[in-house]
């Protein structure tokens, strides 16, 4: 728990000002709901949007309470009077924010953007606070008054929904993040690894050597997250964190998802597990690089190959025949469009080509569980003990019946997978041994990395003839044009229910590094996906 941070006790408050007996108060809850008591008859109510002179009222009310320190009255102004009253006590008694000054703009209908300047103190150190915020009027449902609509970014534009501001000693020391090489990692120069850094601060800000300093931070309503600082009144002393990222390949991993919105990437050093670069371009903000939870698509059938070949189904020289569909318990499968039959091809052939139909003739020859088995066993996937050294998502492969069988071996049905899955999937399919991905070494706290039994050398020489072939000369082969060295890949489209576009995967391998790539909406795998990872891997780490 942050020094100096309290929780304001509110409800009770409320209901004593609004639930008392007597004259007066039958008086106040009259005027709170907008009734004028004249000759023992009501007011009409008002219906409709609130008019300019409305949204003008209920505005000015609200900042003149909010400046006037007067949080009770403010949230009173509001639609959720509990809510709003918490985060505006919060807002003066734990965040120490004091001087407020609002400065409407002018109104678009409902909505009114201000600007706030305050000042924030504590301990003896004070710091100017600015920034814009926006609030919106709405009719109230049962007073017909009109009311701000209460969400947590009136308050602050980044706070959400069960978030709160603290100022105190910090949480953690913060903490100067080195990069492989010795070069510092800021989230000015990489964007991406902002919430990375906060939570390596977060988690290893104590084991650095640095001192905590003091600041303003929204705290998340989920205890597990790191505190986002978003002022800092003194500074602590730093201290410094090795991690395995390497900047260049970061910088070119930050510059390649900017060209594609909803875009996630990873890379790691196939001979380490070591994570070199970790990027995302989404709306939300979320790692969805290391978090995400996606049906892969045809990515997956990398681990679907080797589970043919390690359980002697076929091999990639042997029978895959590619007919134009598939049927399995009554569910018809298909293959990307345009797509010529061949039912003489081989499981290289069908790989490269990425033949849907193909994978799914297997499944009356592959166990219920096979696929679910070498996922975990082989590929360390899916058993929620890797230790990254921040969080994320250890894949997922269910042992299913019914058409999810068959749709698991093409990675849709319940299959589930993030870029760094991926990513590790094709490290260990280059080289044969499983090592558990990592952020930061796993000396710097001892902990212990997950396992796997990973693959024969017979597997891997056939995994990585299939994955050259369709680097080659197979769906990847545009993407990653012009790459030298010893290189392969696999594509990947992931159909998506409510989705007008499929989800665009993309998976390769260049020399000692590997990458995967996930874009959102963003058609087939060479089309959006491919790009990125092929921007990553030319860096070379």
């Amino acid at each position: 728990m942050r020094k100096g941070a309290k929780v304001a006790v509110i409800g009770g408050v409320l209901a004593v000002m609004v639930g008392g007996a007597g004259y007066g108060t039958y008086n106040f809850v009259s005027a709170l709901n907008g009734k004028t008591v004249v000759g023992g008859g009501p007011a009409p109510a008002r219906t409709g949007p609130p008019s300019q002179g409305e949204v003008r009222e209920a505005s000015t009310k609200f900042f003149t309470a909010w400046e006037g320190d007067e949080a009770m009255t403010a949230a009173l102004s509001t639609n959720f009077p509990e809510e709003a009253a918490q985060l505006l006590t919060a807002y003066r008694d734990n965040a120490h924010i004091t001087d407020v000054k609002i400065t409407p703009g002018a109104a678009s209908g409902t909505t009114v953007p201000f600007s706030v300047r305050a000042t924030v103190s504590y301990g003896g150190k004070s710091k100017p606070l600015a920034y814009r915020s926006k609030l919106t009027v709405v009719r109230g449902a049962t007073t017909h008054r009109p009311l701000v609509d209460w969400d947590p970014s009136v308050v602050h534009p980044e706070l959400k929904k069960g978030d709160t501001l603290v100022t105190g000693e910090s949480a953690a020391p913060p903490i100067e993040a080195v990069d492989r090489n010795g070069t510092v990692l800021t989230r000015d120069k990489y964007p991406s690894l902002g919430p990375i850094l906060d939570a390596l601060r977060e988690k290893y800000g104590d084991k650095a050597g640095g001192t905590p300093g003091i600041e303003l931070s929204i705290r998340h309503e989920d205890t597990n997250a790191a505190e986002t600082p978003l002022i800092t009144l003194a500074k602590g002393r730093p201290g410094k964190l090795p991690t395995t990222i390497s900047a260049s390949a970061q910088a070119a991993a930050e510059r390649a998802v900017r060209s594609y919105t909803e875009s996630s990437v990873v890379a790691v050093k196939p001979s380490t597990g070591e994570v070199l670069a970790v990027a995302n371009h989404r709306a939300d903000g979320f790692n969805a690089a290391f978090l995400g939870r996606l049906a892969p698509g045809s990515t997956m059938k990398i681990i679907s190959a080797a589970a043919l070949i390690d359980n002697g189904i076929t091999t990639a020289g042997g029978p895959a025949p590619c007919p134009p569909d598939a049927m399995w318990e009554g569910q018809t499968f298909r293959n990307l469009q345009n797509m010529q039959p061949n039912e003489n091809a081989t499981l290289s052939e069908s790989f490269a080509r990425s033949c849907n139909t193909a994978f799914i003739k297997f499944t009356d020859d592959i166990r219920e569980d096979s696929l679910t088995r070498e996922a975990e066993d082989r590929f360390g996937l899916g058993r929620d003990d890797w230790k990254v050294g921040v969080p994320s998502f250890d894949g997922s492969v269910p042992a299913v019946s019914g058409p999810d069988r068959a749709a698991n071996l093409i990675g849709q049905g319940q299959v589930q997978m993030s870029p760094l899955n991926m990513a590790s999937v094709t490290a260990t399919a280059m080289t044969g041994t499983f090592r558990q991905p990592v952020i930061v070494p796993s000396s710097l706290d001892d902990r212990p990395l997950a396992r796997a039994r990973g693959l024969s050398a017979g597997t891997v020489a056939q995994l990585r003839q299939m994955m050259n072939r369709t680097a080659l000369s197979g769906t990847a082969a545009t993407a990653m044009s012009g790459l030298g060295g010893s290189i392969g890949a696999k594509t990947g489209s992931a159909e998506v229910d409510g989705q007008a576009r499929s989800n665009s995967w993309f998976t390769g391998y260049r020399d000692d590094m590997a990458a995967a790539a996930v874009t959102q909406e963003g058609g087939h795998g060479g089309d959006a996906a491919g790009p990125i990872v092929a921007a990553v891997l030319r860096t070379g780490g």
